[in-house]
């Protein structure tokens, strides 16, 4: 990924001299394994893990001559320690018991910092939802002028939709934060499966029930359908800002930081750079999911076509949701409301947007429901063609007139009759 989309945090995970050190880690744990079995020795574990550094550009070198990543990590390990030190390092392994185990490692670590991000999005978002709890805003289906809801309905959504996808990146951590140490064919021919058991738990991690050369990449392919599902979340919540802050909409607007410009050209621009933005990297995670999936599909008990694929996606697809997680929550902390021009638009229909509750009320005084449909619909289509309000010409209906008084036809156009339910919502969500 690219330096403007990587955060520090994860980027360290996934720099070459933090992978070789995983790689080191898992060799090492393997050499101590066999040490408690009178193979090798703790002191050549101890040489390898104290004086064997990692040295990507040694690596680099040695990897342009024999062309395999892992003979070269071998090679300058063992050539900083010789002696049993470098005859028990990789002691019955094949590559892909460090290359996967490490790979879990990694995969932990990033799942445990895009975790963490989530949950402080998730906290924000109810934050924010309790706060505009009563914030009456317009409700939209097609795009077009339903109901009134309000803003911490939509917000106290989006919290609830955020709690799934955290259960469902923890499923997609636990999937791929394991290790496999059981040879080039999955067989344990070379090292016993008690081997692989002690060297996981040592690392923290689960070992693979059964492997082939590889851990199955079923187990990938389900993280990174759990991360594009979070990312599917932010685009949602980003649509949402974008097209609230509209001009001619104007009841959100994501921040625009002192000293910011929107535009080279137009000095009045303020542009959801942020939100769209995250809407370009959604874009990026599911391609990188599609990817995933192909890597499932691997010659008999392995090939290599999924490698390189992987040294891309996986990276890329972690760096870019936490990036997208970071800023998400900055843009919903930060958020500025108009709460006064959801009022004016939900003026927009001359109070059309009560028809249901006209509808019912009619119903409810004894008039059957079609004819109480067509004297409301006629109304309000009424109203849509010649700007006379909803409420002036539902009121002029003779029918109307006998079946509601003035009071109960003024509950109807009440917004707060219609949002009575809405603490029952937040409370069936632990927000209040």
């Amino acid at each position: 990924m690219i330096p403007r989309y990587t955060l520090p945090e994860m980027g360290d995970i996934w720099t070459d001299a933090s992978k070789y050190e995983g790689w080191k880690r898992v060799e090492v744990a393997c050499m101590r394994a066999w040490a408690r079995r009178d193979v090798g020795s703790d002191a050549a574990a101890d040489e390898v893990e104290r004086n064997a550094d990692v040295r990507p550009e040694r690596i680099r070198e040695i990897e342009d001559e024999v062309r395999h990543d892992m003979i070269a990590f071998v090679s300058s390990l063992s050539e900083q320690v010789g002696g049993q030190a470098a005859g028990y390092l990789h002691y019955g392994l094949t590559s892909s018991d460090v290359l996967d185990t490490a790979l879990g490692l990694q995969l932990k670590a990033a799942g445990a910092l895009l975790l963490s991000e989530l949950s402080a999005l998730i906290e924000a978002v109810g934050r924010r939802a309790v706060e505009h709890k009563d914030t009456v805003m317009m409700g939209r289906t097609h795009g077009v002028h339903a109901e009134p809801t309000t803003l911490g309905l939509k917000l106290a959504l989006w919290y609830e939709e955020l709690l799934r996808a955290r259960r469902r990146l923890e499923e997609g951590i636990a999937e791929v934060a394991v290790g496999k140490i059981s040879g080039a064919t999955g067989t344990y021919a070379q090292v016993p499966p008690d081997i692989e058991v002690e060297v996981c738990e040592s690392l923290g991690l689960t070992p693979a029930p059964i492997s082939s050369q590889i851990v199955g990449r079923d187990r990938h392919a389900a993280f990174l359908a759990a991360l594009a599902h979070v990312g599917c979340l932010l685009e949602k919540f980003s649509f949402e800002i974008r097209g609230l802050q509209r001009t001619e909409v104007g009841e959100l607007e994501e921040p625009f930081r002192k000293g910011q410009k929107g535009s080279s050209a137009m000095p009045h621009k303020r542009n959801p750079i942020v939100t769209e933005r995250i809407s370009g990297m959604a874009r990026l995670l599911r391609g990188n999911l599609l990817a995933a999936m192909e890597n499932v599909s691997l010659w008999h008990e392995r090939d290599i076509s999924h490698s390189s694929v992987e040294r891309v996606i996986l990276p890329d697809s972690t760096i870019i949701l936490h990036y997208m997680l970071r800023r998400m929550t900055a843009v919903i902390a930060d958020m500025r409301v108009h709460a006064r021009r959801m009022r004016e638009n939900m003026d927009l229909t001359g109070g059309a947007i009560y028809s249901q509750r006209v509808l019912l009320a009619l119903v409810a005084a004894g008039m059957a429901r079609d004819d109480a449909y067509g004297v409301v619909q006629g109304a309000a289509m009424e109203s849509l063609e010649t700007g006379i309000t909803f409420r002036e010409l539902i009121a002029r209906d003779e029918d109307v007139a006998r079946s509601l008084d003035a009071e109960s036809l003024d509950r109807c156009f009440d917004p707060g009759e219609q949002l009575g339910h809405v603490d029952a919502v937040f409370q069936r969500l632990g927000l209040i």
